[in-house]
């Protein structure tokens, strides 16, 4: 690594960290959607394995590259990507393997007899020791500052409800929840086991698995269940594992798909949510950034609409967001980029004054 990326990768970690200061001014980061390595990853199959290690070195180094003329908020990491199945697989889930997209895991009970007499894996499991193949050997050829991407994490309860064959699970999450409880426990003691081992051989910071967030340290993850249950059932049985995780790590980050308006509420509640991705139509997002605003940095799938100098006018003075900005080319990058610089550097010294 040349001491000027080096540099310019320091000072954006700089940055995401004064993001996540609560008691520093409100400020906002960008991230340009541009790149000119258009290769296409490998699914992540297990027969891909040097596939997807080369297919990660070769974005990897485009994303270094990058650095030298791209001034955004992007930082370059490894990524051994994965699909939603992993941790499902490590407890016997069979997993269904499409021609076109990520593999995905199968309920592998039936009911709350059946999910007790589960054990806890551990991380010899195949589905897992390959991803600390792969890592190992894209740290091996980036080097010990290279920062790596973590693979798809869902919930503990997401996991859960992987599997144990759904209909059943969500009448169990009503009528046993002790049992819902007892499977979310084992994938959660599972989970951190393989993030203590993760972060012991790869470093406490890294970029969240979706979107690609940089976090300091910490944990980040899926919860989409969370769309098909109470507020009630949220509290008794989600937010423990939640609470949990992210007072072992020091922090939490949230990706969300779900239609889980409902439960923004209990979202406020987990203690150092660090970030919060939340995937919706237009109409609640622009709701999310006001009712947000003061307690949680966030990263939406939509920002708003036209000439992206003008999306934050519409965000309340206090709120703190990452910024998705789309580019058809080198010099629509680089023009974007130093507009959206000299925007925020200017809303940072009106806040520091």
């Amino acid at each position: 690594m040349n001491l000027n990326a080096t540099s310019n990768i320091a000072a954006r970690k700089a940055r995401w960290r004064d993001f996540y200061d609560m008691d520093k001014p409100p400020s906002h980061l960008f991230l340009i959607r541009y790149s000119e390595n258009g290769g296409e990853p490998p699914l992540p199959n297990p027969h891909a394995k040097q596939e997807r290690i080369d297919w990660a070195w070769d974005l990897y180094e485009n994303d270094m590259a990058r650095t030298e003329w791209l001034d955004d908020d992007s930082i370059p990491h490894l990524n051994p990507y994965t699909g939603t199945e992993i941790f499902a697989e490590a407890f016997g889930c069979p997993v269904h393997r499409p021609d076109f997209t990520n593999p995905f895991a199968r309920p592998l009970v039936q009911n709350a007899s059946e999910a007790s007499r589960l054990r806890v894996p551990d991380l010899s499991a195949p589905c897992l020791s390959i991803l600390f193949d792969i890592a190992d050997e894209l740290r091996a050829r980036g080097g010990p500052e290279a920062i790596m991407r973590l693979v798809d994490i869902q919930s503990p309860m997401d996991i859960a409800a992987l599997i144990w064959e759904k209909t059943d699970f969500f009448v169990a999450v009503i009528e046993n929840p002790a049992a819902v409880r007892e499977l979310a426990d084992k994938v959660r003691l599972l989970l951190t086991a393989f993030l203590d081992e993760w972060f012991s051989r790869y470093g406490v910071e890294f970029i969240a698995h979706y979107p690609d967030y940089y976090m300091p340290g910490g944990v980040t993850l899926s919860e989409d269940e969370i769309g098909a249950v109470s507020p009630d059932v949220f509290e008794a049985l989600f937010l423990p594992q939640l609470t949990m995780l992210s007072r072992r790590y020091g922090g939490i980050g949230i990706h969300c798909c779900a239609d889980a308006r409902h439960q923004w509420e209990h979202l406020k509640r987990i203690p150092n949510l660090q970030l919060l991705n939340l995937v919706q139509p237009v109409t609640e997002l622009q709701e999310a950034y006001q009712y947000f605003a003061s307690q949680v940095p966030q990263m939406h799938n939509w920002c708003g609409d036209g000439d992206p100098l003008s999306w934050t006018k519409h965000w309340p003075e206090d709120c703190r967001a990452v910024l998705q900005v789309s580019a058809e080319s080198r010099s629509q990058a680089l023009e974007q980029a130093h507009k959206l610089r000299a925007l925020f550097e200017q809303r940072n010294s009106k806040h520091a004054r």
